[in-house]
């Protein structure tokens, strides 16, 4: 079952003496979450976002009751949360909470290799961390033709690797 609220962030410092916190981004661009007017903290209520701007890699939030930098302290470590029903997702994306611990499964030997453990993104493309048993971690480049299919009915990652890849 997927999960409603999505992990975006989490507060890592204040910002300024008026209250203001700074967010560190889990979105694919610090962008992304600047965009929202509500987030969710960890007890999934409601955060109202008055203002946010993206400052050095990170998200400056002006968040609705947190007028002082005392209250924004008390913030500090807490994780945001987007709700997905409030974000417009390409047909062709899928979030990767969505995927993790997804069965990897390789055309090229037939079988499952291991599961999803992590995304790494990187400039050039996304590369996939497949966790197997009683072996190291193995690293897929999350792009064609190694990537074949995201199945998140079906519940599985199809890949098709090359020989030395995973072995």
């Amino acid at each position: 079952m997927k999960k409603r609220y999505l992990e975006a962030g989490k507060i890592v410092n204040t910002h300024g003496v008026s209250g203001e916190v700074k967010v560190q981004s889990w979105c694919d661009a610090p962008e992304v979450l600047a965009g929202f007017d509500m987030l969710y903290n960890g007890q999934k209520q409601a955060v109202h976002v008055k203002r946010a701007y993206v400052h050095k890699g990170c998200v400056i939030m002006r968040l609705e009751g947190v007028e002082t930098c005392e209250a924004a302290e008390a913030l500090r470590g807490e994780v945001l949360y987007l709700d997905r029903e409030d974000i417009d997702l390409p047909e062709d994306l899928v979030f990767v909470q969505d995927m993790l611990g997804l069965p990897v499964y390789d055309r090229r030997c037939g079988q499952t290799i291991g599961s999803l453990k992590e995304v790494i993104a990187n400039p050039a493309h996304d590369m996939y961390v497949i966790a197997r048993e009683g072996r190291p971690d193995a690293l897929i480049p999350a792009c064609a033709p190694f990537l074949v299919e995201v199945d998140l009915e079906g519940g599985r990652i199809v890949v098709e690797t090359i020989e030395g890849l995973v072995e």
